[in-house]
């Protein structure tokens, strides 16, 4: 028990432990909840731990080296914390989750366990299970820059540098005709070029989504307004009224950085890379390099 304060470590060592568990989660959108499966709640570090949520978990793997450390963890539903249409939402997708042993009796006798974010949630019988991955989780993503045509950035990231809130490259309006979840019809939202918004993101702002967005598939103008259709629904209802943001949209093509963005200083594509048909390409026997056929038979 090196890792473990020393306090604490006497206290295992006593035989007689009055230990728990405590968690807190923080959502993408800020909101913290905290838990304990203790029988009482707890409070430390400024929070208050609550022990009527029915939130327990497995044992927490954990390994020396770059190993991926995983566990699980295990609730019901509450109505006034964990709620079912939240899990639904994905509100809770990728929150970030700190683990606690802690002497219930002393909690300023504690250790930090696990350390990550939340991966698949399941729900089920009222009761939902939620996958714990470990800080080595980013180890198992792709690294490194992508040589490629189109550009690399994320539209309005640090990389790119065109900042969305400037006045032509985003709209704040209200919701008015939603149909399928997905699909938003404005009688009248003008100043923008058709497809204006394509590849672009629609943020809820208000109502029972506030908070979430999606990915914006199409955006087209037509004789009864204009219509923007999202890649999947938000899984949370939008209502007529609610107040949506909408950000421009990118193809990632260096024309469209140089005119609709004037931003080609930041372009992180590579327009000039030869393609896959340059690596296919054969010597040719026609010694004249007029922009003709290769071999000199046409083809």
């Amino acid at each position: 028990m090196s890792d473990f304060p020393e306090d604490l470590a006497a206290h295992l060592a006593g035989g007689i432990g009055t230990v728990c568990r405590a968690w807190v989660l923080v959502r993408r959108d800020g909101m913290a909840l905290a838990f304990t499966d203790h029988d009482a709640d707890l409070a430390f570090d400024g929070r208050l731990f609550r022990a009527d949520s029915g939130l327990t978990a497995s044992a927490v793997q954990q390994s020396t080296g770059l190993a991926v450390d995983n566990t699980e963890a295990m609730g019901a539903l509450s109505s006034d914390l964990i709620r079912e249409e939240d899990l639904a939402a994905g509100r809770y997708d990728g929150a970030e989750v700190t683990a606690w042993l802690v002497n219930w009796a002393a909690p300023e006798q504690r250790v930090m366990l696990f350390r990550g974010t939340l991966g698949e949630v399941t729900r089920a019988g009222g009761a939902f299970h939620a996958e714990l991955r470990g800080l080595a989780e980013a180890l198992n993503q792709p690294q490194g820059h992508v040589y490629q045509t189109p550009c690399s950035a994320v539209l309005g990231d640090a990389r790119c540098g065109v900042d969305l809130g400037d006045p032509g490259y985003f709209a704040e309006v209200a919701a008015e005709a939603v149909e399928d979840g997905k699909r938003f019809v404005f009688a009248a939202l003008d100043g923008f070029d058709d497809r204006w918004f394509e590849r672009g993101r629609m943020r809820v702002l208000s109502g029972a989504a506030a908070g979430l967005i999606g990915v914006i598939k199409n955006d087209r103008l037509s004789a009864s307004g204009r219509v923007i259709e999202l890649w999947q629904d938000l899984r949370a209802p939008v209502a007529a009224g609610d107040m949506l943001r909408l950000e421009a949209g990118c193809d990632k093509r260096v024309e469209t950085c140089r005119l609709k963005f004037d931003n080609i200083a930041n372009h992180r594509g590579f327009p000039a890379i030869p393609g896959e048909d340059w690596l296919m390409a054969v010597p040719a026997n026609q010694p004249v390099k007029d922009g003709g056929s290769r071999d000199g038979f046409g083809r």
